[in-house]
């Protein structure tokens, strides 16, 4: 009996001392930095605009803000191969993370300072500014995330990033809340500045990467060039590359379609506000809480691929669970379970397919290839959403809607179990999912 209750403790021990490795301490601090940024522009923005008395119509156009960050390949390159003077000597990683990370508490104090009542262009230019350096301090943030976990820590290490990225937004969006009621808004922002420091700290001690490829400093025209298309030619080079980027931009397409129409949904089928902000925000909060654990010790049980695969089943189950919501009509419990299970599974699903398309990346060119993986993997969905997703509630309903997005979920599901089964997973699988301790390419025994 006593050797059963010492095994059960070590099994409890195992599952939660790799959230505990400095490197995935690392990731959650990393990913507290990159969530405020995307906080102060999206909900915080929107309430300091209505506050002062913005037209929606212009309210809504601030959403080019967000559409930088699918801009992120452009200049992800100069990450990569640029080295900084003076403060390069720090390291790659190191000095950019200090330059951008300055760059972001530059930009929030910029747009603390803008009066959307007195000139309304330039705080839409300075939500801009605070785009292009959250987008390019994401770049810097996603690159040593991945160069600083090993391969066995891809699950745990992308986990702790979801946390750090749910508590900073969440966090960030609070706290200029609070100030904003006692100092103002641009105290507010000012104040909200601070939350860059945590990936910048984190840099400064933990230092430059082990698993930080140096490539050579370019000089030349033609080794410029290089730099820029070296990071997607070495991609497109591998076995299967092209049906890789197809389920890259085709896995979330329904998944994004179904999240942007669920706050339409509640308002149609009469819930009050009391009722969406305790179950679509306190419910969905512990749920994706409890989906970010999960994957990170499913990705530990079972491995990439069919973790992998579970997240990709349990994404369009969620999407089907709100057809059931929208034929029940006002539910509190079929809310409840609805936001519940649909924030489950993107907290697990973040563990998981975020770990994937880690281990996707090439170790010389870590900054450049997950900029582009993770543009793609938003782009298409994000284009879909803003341009059919009204268009479709109203031609078919609510209940169709879901199951056509369900259904849209499916080819993403098919193509990742035809790459498992043919061995293109494998195949093209970067050097970050298979260099250090463990290989992203073995699944454990079950």
């Amino acid at each position: 009996m006593a050797e059963t209750i010492s095994d059960e403790r070590r099994s409890l021990w195992d599952s939660v001392r790799p959230y505990l490795e400095k490197e995935s301490l690392a990731a959650f601090f990393l990913g507290v930095s990159s969530g405020f940024p995307f906080a102060l522009l999206a909900s915080t923005l929107t309430t300091r605009l209505a506050q002062d008395g913005i037209e929606k119509s212009t309210i809504t156009a601030f959403t080019l803000a967000f559409f930088v960050y699918n801009l992120k390949p452009l200049w992800a390159w100069i990450i990569d191969g640029v080295r900084l003077p003076v403060i390069g000597a720090m390291g790659q990683r190191v000095s950019w993370m200090c330059v951008t990370g300055v760059l972001v508490i530059a930009a929030v104090i910029n747009l603390a300072l803008s009066d959307p009542q007195g000139d309304i262009y330039w705080t839409a230019t300075s939500a801009v500014l605070l785009g292009l350096a959250g987008a390019s301090f994401d770049i810097v943030i996603d690159a040593y995330r991945i160069e600083t976990l090993k391969p066995y820590q891809l699950g745990t290490g992308s986990g702790m990033s979801q946390y750090g990225w749910r508590i900073g937004a969440a966090a960030a969006g609070a706290l200029a809340l609070v100030v904003a009621s006692r100092m103002g808004w641009s105290a507010a922002y000012m104040v909200c500045a601070v939350f860059a420091l945590p990936a910048m700290i984190t840099a400064l001690v933990l230092g430059e990467p082990e698993r930080r490829k140096v490539v050579a400093q370019k000089r030349s025209i033609d080794e410029i060039w290089q730099s820029i298309a070296g990071p997607f030619a070495e991609f497109f080079r591998r076995s299967g590359a092209w049906l890789v980027l197809a389920f890259i931009l085709v896995h979330k397409i329904g998944d994004t379609l179904a999240n942007l129409t669920f706050r339409l949904l509640f308002d149609d089928l009469g819930f009050s506000n009391d009722e969406i902000a305790l179950y679509d925000v306190g419910v969905g909060f512990w749920a994706l809480i409890i989906g970010v654990f999960v994957g990170g010790i499913i990705y530990a049980k079972l491995g990439l691929k069919r973790s992998v695969l579970i997240a990709l089943i349990l994404m369009a189950v969620s999407n089907l669970s709100f057809a059931l919501l929208a034929a029940a009509g006002h539910s509190n419990i079929g809310m409840a379970g609805a936001i519940g299970f649909e924030n489950f599974a993107s907290g697990y699903g973040g563990v998981v397919v975020v770990a994937y398309f880690s281990a996707l990346c090439d170790l010389r060119f870590t900054a450049a290839q997950y900029a582009l993986i993770s543009a793609a993997a938003s782009a298409v969905g994000r284009f879909l959403t803003g341009t059919t997703a009204g268009s479709l509630i109203e031609a078919f309903g609510y209940v169709d809607f879901y199951l056509l997005t369900t259904v849209l979920a499916l080819p993403g599901i098919v193509l990742f179990w035809w790459m498992m089964r043919t061995g293109l997973v494998d195949a093209a699988m970067g050097t970050a999912g298979e260099v250090g301790e463990g290989d992203a390419r073995n699944d454990p025994a079950v």
